[in-house]
């Protein structure tokens, strides 16, 4: 049985119009206007036990709602969702006691007080006996390397040592199910590896399963095998990072590594050139045209080196986002049927 399980999920909200200028703030005392805004629209999905997803989408995608239903935060509009068996809006406490949420913009911990007291708050939250609780502390604050900053106000500490101490927060009732909103976000290069790296060590042991949303691709590319892709509410890609990149990328980028710098003259020409830093030239072609070009290049040119590979994975991405809105606005202006 999927550890989580999605059906039809749904969730909208009533927003108020409220218009510029007094006289029309006055009419919006007596009459007011309502828009619909539909945040997550049937979405259904199933997520297995041990599985780290990555669930990406623009900005009003819809991922953040769909992890604020998961958690119980929010009740849908409409549709069925369990998750290990509870549904989440019930908001049962053996159901939080096994799950844990992490939004990188939001905080748990006590700002004026050093991270070992909010620590010890979750542990009397959560019911977690002294031993397993500074056995499990230890172990956590010992793979982050934030042992010697316990005692240190959480205002001190450093945007990354700050979300390091969010991450052992929500892991000392050892969760089944893990949500993480964009754990990495505003860290910078080291942080976000020391980070990637405990999450992909923890989950390998640990064998939870974790639902991860990042606007960083090398999070998603470090640790996520499977990727789905909502947009507008609904989902629209749910497979492989392979299928991704097979799905969304129309070419590769190939660079080569000529034997003389003269050799470039001829190569100059070639249609969508990135760079040429002599003697290597860099240029795109298309996924099924690999082959033929280089075929050419080689029976005309000598080369030292040749290195065909995927675009960024940013831009995959990007294409893929790009290709769910052309769709979404499609549908929206295709005739209906009489």
């Amino acid at each position: 049985m999927a550890v989580i399980e999605i059906d039809n999920l749904s969730k909208s909200y009533r927003v108020y119009q409220k218009k510029e200028g007094v006289l029309a703030s006055l009419k919006g005392l007596f009459h007011r206007e309502y828009k619909e805004i539909h945040a997550v629209q049937g979405i259904d999905l199933r997520v297995e036990r041990g599985e780290f997803v990555a669930f990406l989408g623009p900005n009003g995608a819809g991922k953040t709602t769909t992890l604020k239903l998961l958690s119980g935060v929010i009740n849908p509009t409409g549709g069925t969702c369990r998750v290990m068996g509870f549904v989440p809006w019930e908001r049962q406490n053996e159901y939080r006691r096994r799950f844990a949420l992490v939004m990188g913009q939001k905080n748990q911990l006590w700002w004026d007080l050093p991270a070992m007291e909010s620590f010890r708050l979750n542990q009397h939250i959560y019911g977690v006996p002294a031993e397993e609780f500074d056995r499990t502390r230890d172990e956590l604050t010992d793979m982050l390397d934030v042992t010697r900053l316990l005692s240190q106000p959480v205002r001190e500490l450093s945007l990354g040592e700050r979300m390091k101490m969010e991450l052992i927060a929500a892991l000392l009732h050892k969760p089944d199910v893990l949500f993480l909103d964009e754990p990495t976000i505003g860290l910078d290069v080291v942080a976000q590896h020391k980070i990637q790296q405990f999450l992909k060590h923890y989950q390998e042991e640990r064998k939870n399963t974790i639902l991860l949303t990042s606007h960083y691709m090398k999070d998603i590319a470090a640790l996520c095998k499977r990727v789905v892709i909502i947009a507008a509410g609904s989902i629209y890609h749910d497979g492989s990072l392979e299928e991704i990149v097979d799905r969304f990328s129309k070419d590769k980028i190939v660079t080569l590594q000529m034997e003389k710098k003269e050799s470039l003259e001829g190569l100059k020409d070639l249609p969508n050139v990135i760079s040429v830093e002599a003697p290597r030239i860099k240029f795109r072609v298309d996924r099924e045209d690999v082959g033929q070009t280089l075929s050419e290049i080689l029976s005309i040119h000598e080369v030292d080196d040749i290195v065909v590979e995927d675009p960024p994975l940013e831009e995959v991405i990007s294409n893929a986002f790009s290709d769910a809105e052309a769709q979404r606005n499609a549908e929206k202006i295709a005739p209906t049927n009489a």
